[in-house]
């Protein structure tokens, strides 16, 4: 798979090219952790949005092989850590993350936030349409098209290969 290596001033382009297209005032934005971390952060600022959530969601391990397109589009998630319903209900919701690549944690997430009575957009920073498991469905905003390993300036020199954990 093709790599692509990010520096802060792509990722400022990034932002830049973004923070124009998101239409109107939002209530609050919940940022998928950990990813969503930093471009929302970024984000929050250049929209003006201090009511910041944060929702956490693992999936089950993936089992190569035994997992059918279906079941792993419909895996039930555990929320780790999700805003509560009455944070949520009657709010616009800016939702965050750093890529869509399946897509499940942004649909599930949003998901989440509709059920609570919330009004959720989702937004991103890169969208891999080739490896979504929702075809048809896109997140709301997104500032770029890409089908590469993106890796971002945050990302850099860390992470378990450099600290040793895969040895």
């Amino acid at each position: 798979m093709r790599r692509e290596v990010l520096t802060w001033s792509d990722v400022d382009k990034l932002i830049d090219y973004l923070a124009p297209q998101i239409q109107g005032r939002y209530d609050s934005m919940v940022i998928i952790t950990r990813g969503g971390i930093v471009p929302a952060g970024m984000l929050a600022e250049a929209l003006n949005i201090t009511y910041l959530l944060t929702a956490s969601v693992r999936f089950p391990a993936d089992f190569p092989g035994l997992q059918t397109h279906d079941q792993e589009k419909f895996a039930i998630p555990e929320f780790i850590q999700f805003p509560d319903d009455s944070l949520l209900e009657g709010r616009r919701v800016l939702v965050v993350d750093d890529v869509w690549t399946k897509g499940r944690n942004m649909v599930t997430v949003a998901n989440r936030i509709d059920a609570a009575g919330g009004q959720p957009d989702t937004c991103v920073l890169h969208y891999k349409p080739a490896s979504s498991l929702y075809p048809g469905y896109t997140p709301t905003y997104y500032a770029a098209v890409s089908d590469a390993y993106i890796i971002y300036p945050w990302e850099l020199d860390r992470g378990p290969e450099v600290l040793g954990a895969w040895n």
